[in-house]
């Protein structure tokens, strides 16, 4: 079942996904809360923001990656964040219920791993000395 599956400007909150996904016969909940860092291999000096943006289908396209990886005693909530970030900023939180742990894992590493691949979002990283660069905009050629 998929509790929800959001693209928002809106700050997330990890724990209106745990509530999400809770029910009495789910034995283990995974959960993954994705943060901005202040550093990637690709960038020269110390990241301080992160501002993501979104294809208009986004939001449809993050139902339907977690629709793929439902299954019989699953519960799915994801979200991703649009907007500006700075270090510290959740990203995405996706939370994975089930009756055994071995599920809530994989399913939840499954999903994280397809929204970093397949979701158009992009992002600019903004560096402590106001340069800047765009990564993940191999997904906008991808579709066209």
């Amino acid at each position: 079942m998929i509790a929800f599956a959001r693209v928002s400007d809106a700050d997330l909150d990890p724990a209106a996904h745990l509530d999400a996904v809770a029910a009495p016969e789910q034995g283990a909940t995974a959960l993954f809360v994705g943060t901005v860092r202040d550093n990637d291999p690709d960038a020269a000096g110390r990241v301080v923001r992160l501002d993501y943006s979104a294809h208009p289908d986004a939001e449809r396209i993050l139902a339907e990656i977690a629709a793929g990886l439902d299954g019989p005693g699953l519960r799915i909530a994801v979200s991703h964040r649009v907007g500006s970030l700075d270090v510290g900023g959740l990203a995405i939180v996706a939370a994975v219920s089930s009756v055994h742990r071995a599920d809530a894992f994989d399913v939840s590493r499954a999903l994280v791993e397809r929204v970093k691949a397949e979701l158009p979002v992009w992002k600019k990283q903004v560096e402590s000395d106001g340069s800047s660069s765009w990564v993940g905009l191999g997904r906008l050629a991808r579709e066209h």
